[in-house]
Formats: C-alpha cells, sequence, structure tokens
C-alpha cells in the first residue's frame, strides 16, 4: 500500500491510499462521515492484491484540502469522478460506505459510464425525516464550535458499532474524525440532510450489492428496503449482529464479498493505460 496526493482539474487535492495490482480491476472506496482513507485500512489489507484498491479522503476529510464550500452530495460525487479520470481509470466498482453511499448512488446517476458497479453499505436513499441522524445534528452539530471535542467524536464512533474493533483502528478513526474543524461538520451533514434523492430516480444502472448490518443504528431496515425497491436488480446481504460498520466489524468476510461481487461484473479494458497516474 502506498499514499499520494493527487491534485483534480478544479485545484482540488485529495489525499489517497492504493494498493494492489495497478493492472488489476479498480475497486474505488468511498468513506463515510468524518473518517477518512485510514477507515478502509482493515478492509484493505483483507482484499486480495489481483485488485486495484483505490481510497481518498474526500474533500474536507483526512488530510485533503478544506474549501470552505462545495459540500453538497454532487459535488462529492464529482469529486470521485474528477479522481477517476485524473487517474485514467476509465471504470471502476464503486464502494460507499454511509456518507459514501449517498455519494456513490449520486456519482453513478451522474457518471454512469465510470460506475461498472456500485457496493452500498450501512446506505441512505433519503436523509430526511431520519430519526438518528436528525437527533445527531441537533445533539452535536448544529451548535458544534471548535475544538471539536474527543468525547463527542468518541461517542459517535462508538455509536456506530455493534461488535468490537480493535483499539487502535477505533484511536485512528477517532484521530482522524477530530482533524475535521466544526464548520465542515455542519456543512456536510447539512447537505446530506438536504439532498433530494428524487435525482436518482431510474437512473442508476450498475448492478448493486447493499450490505447491511441488522444492528445498525443509523442506517435502518426501511431504509434498506427504500434502497433495493428504487435500485433495479439490487440486492441486499444482511450481516447478522453487526452495525453501521460491517467492514470495520468483519473485514476478512467483507473482503471476500466484495471480491466476489467485484470479480463477478463485466469490467474492461480497467483504464487508458495500465501505468496510469497521477
Amino acid at each position: 500500500m502506498f499514499t499520494r496526493s493527487v491534485t483534480l482539474p478544479g485545484g482540488l487535492a485529495l489525499d489517497y491510499a492504493e494498493s494492489g495490482d495497478p493492472r488489476g480491476l479498480p475497486v474505488l472506496l468511498l468513506h463515510g462521515y468524518s473518517d477518512s482513507r485510514l477507515s478502509f485500512e482493515p478492509l484493505m489489507a483483507q482484499l486480495p492484491p489481483r485488485l486495484r484498491v483505490l481510497a481518498p479522503s474526500q474533500r474536507g476529510h483526512g488530510d485533503s484540502d478544506r474549501p470552505k464550500q462545495g459540500y453538497h452530495a454532487r459535488d462529492f460525487a464529482d469529486d470521485a469522478a474528477a479522481f477517476l479520470t485524473t487517474l485514467g481509470i476509465r471504470r471502476a466498482v464503486v464502494l460507499g460506505h454511509s456518507m459514501g453511499s449517498v455519494v456513490a448512488q449520486v456519482l453513478a446517476a451522474r457518471h454512469p459510464d465510470l460506475v461498472a458497479g456500485l457496493v452500498l453499505v450501512g446506505a441512505f436513499r433519503d436523509l430526511r425525516g431520519n430519526g438518528a441522524v436528525a437527533g445527531f445534528w441537533d445533539e452535536s452539530i448544529a451548535r458544534l464550535a471548535d475544538p471539536v471535542p474527543v468525547e463527542m467524536v468518541l461517542d459517535f464512533q462508538q455509536g456506530t458499532l455493534a461488535q468490537p474493533v480493535p483499539d487502535a483502528f477505533l484511536d485512528t478513526v477517532v484521530a482522524e474524525s477530530l482533524k475535521m474543524p466544526a464548520a465542515v461538520w455542519r456543512a456536510v451533514l447539512a447537505g446530506l440532510m438536504a439532498f433530494d434523492p428524487a435525482m436518482l430516480d431510474g437512473r442508476i444502472r450498475a448492478e448493486t450489492m447493499i450490505v447491511w448490518g441488522d444492528r445498525d443504528g443509523f442506517a435502518g431496515a426501511g431504509d434498506q428496503a427504500v434502497l433495493t425497491r428504487a435500485v433495479a436488480g439490487s440486492r441486499l446481504h444482511t450481516y447478522r449482529g453487526a452495525g453501521h460498520a460491517p467492514h470495520w466489524e468483519e473485514p476478512a468476510r467483507f473482503a471476500l464479498d466484495l471480491a466476489a461481487f467485484a470479480e463477478g461484473l463485466s469490467l474492461s479494458p480497467f483504464v487508458d493505460s495500465a501505468a496510469a497516474g497521477p
């Protein structure tokens, strides 16, 4: 695995990690709210090296640039499209976790030729009316100020879990979340809560796997039912006993499921140049 920074055509710089065969099947990983590329380290360590796996820290997150504006789902999706094209990747399997699940859906709708397969994890179709998200906004984010309290971040990240993860990994995701200033916490969640999924209706053509932990406290069974109805041909994989991030809690199992899904798709040629890069 190596890490780099890539500057997109509009000037935004994104920090990212890459692992696997540069000639392999591209898999793009889009993290959740306040997370970064480091949230995918356990999963990337388990994925077969024949895949080309890329995990950027999205705008405002991790060590990527933090513009003052541009935190709507479409902004993140257009960043992801620019990231792929800048690296010379013509089509990829796209995984989105939580916030990233919304971004991945918008990417698939706005840039369908880039997305050959879609994996939605701890996923939402519509955050409007979600009581857990609204409560988190009211109680923790609406009046959040710098410095962002460690206790709030720890409570948030622990609240996504139903099974234990290594202490060192939890420390890492908390430290990454603390990099995000209060204004970005507000802007990102406000943008997600305002997103109208009507723009997605009938526009996602990619084969889709939905992965859900049945102890998810943010994205419930109703969200998954809406998703499976809305995305034609999608199929739901339920992880019994898992929470909002099954790939954190069961990375080995998740890696097997992701690799099987990705490699069951037809995706060739992968890139314009086998040695494509920033």
